[in-house]
């Protein structure tokens, strides 16, 4: 079983490395905002994870599969957030290190764009039922304590990999701070950035 569970982390560890919605989040959060803020939303990130852990385990996960009119609901409720982070970000101040900006948020509201940023992705409830019932096995337990516990193993993997995605990202937004104008081009880059995260879940499929 620790065989097992050692695989299933490695593989945790290639998907959190391999590009996607959230650690794009994760580099423009951090990248804009500072590393604080980019760990702060990692930490959110995965709090969205344990719900859709807990959803597979108590099979909640396949009934949004079944239903499209909630798949399609929670996609547009994601898309809507997303262009809502892309237009505060376009119209965002340059914010220069000397000076007080974005840096300002609350730390509740840098977790809550993680966990929202998670949970209004169905995508990710769908891979998670995909994914985990894959590497439960006979004779190892109940099957919701399995699920759980990879599950657990996937959140370490998503913190490991994207705290050090906001630690480089942080590092190289700080030598943009100087230069407003390399401030103002970050936030329209991150603005586009959301602005594309939104149509890509809007246009995906099942």
């Amino acid at each position: 079983m620790a065989e097992a569970q050692l695989g299933f982390f490695g593989l945790a560890l290639l998907l959190s490395l391999s590009p996607g919605p959230d650690n794009l989040f994760v580099l423009m959060q951090s990248a804009t905002q500072g590393r604080r803020a980019g760990l702060l939303v990692t930490l959110g990130l995965c709090t969205g994870l344990l719900a859709h852990t807990a959803a597979v385990a108590l099979g909640l996960a396949a009934l949004l599969a079944g239903s499209p009119a909630a798949f399609g609901a929670l996609k547009l409720a994601g898309a809507a957030y997303l262009l809502y982070l892309a237009w505060g970000a376009w119209r965002a101040p340059a914010a220069l290190s000397a000076q007080p900006g974005l840096q300002a948020l609350q730390p509740w509201r840098l977790y809550g764009r993680g966990v929202l940023m998670n949970l209004s992705n169905p995508k990710v409830a769908i891979f998670f039922l995909a994914l985990l019932p894959q590497f439960v096995q006979d004779g190892a337990g109940p099957v919701p304590w399995q699920i759980a516990r990879l599950g657990a193993l996937f959140m370490l993997a998503t913190l490991i990999v994207f705290g050090g995605f906001a630690w480089l990202a942080a590092w190289l937004g700080g030598l943009l701070s100087s230069s407003a104008q390399a401030q103002r081009w970050l936030n329209r880059v991150a603005a586009l950035v959301f602005v594309g995260l939104a149509a890509r879940l809007l246009w995906s499929g099942m």
